[in-house]
């Protein structure tokens, strides 16, 4: 199994989750097989993107991806970014 774990702040949760639920596709043909999501509930735009891929070359692939930073953008993620794929 190859996992990512992300970890970034979004300027509203809500606002973000509409878009990353609307990314779902995307990612599933990206690679991804499933994901979690959670939340600080102290800093509840604090978010914690858990999710399984089918290669950790695809993962860093979409994650580097332009077509990314442009989702990333429209849901309102903050800089820093952080993330980790772990096979």
């Amino acid at each position: 199994m190859h996992y990512t774990l992300i970890i970034h702040e979004v300027e509203d949760y809500l606002a973000w989750k509409q878009v990353f639920d609307q990314a779902v596709s995307i990612r599933k043909q990206a690679g991804e097989l499933s994901y979690q999501v959670l939340r600080d509930e102290r800093e509840p735009n604090k978010i914690v993107h858990f999710s399984v891929w089918t290669s950790t070359t695809d993962a860093r692939a979409f994650f580097e991806s332009p077509e990314l930073v442009e989702i990333r953008a429209k849901a309102g993620v903050k800089s820093p970014n952080s993330s980790i794929c772990i096979s």
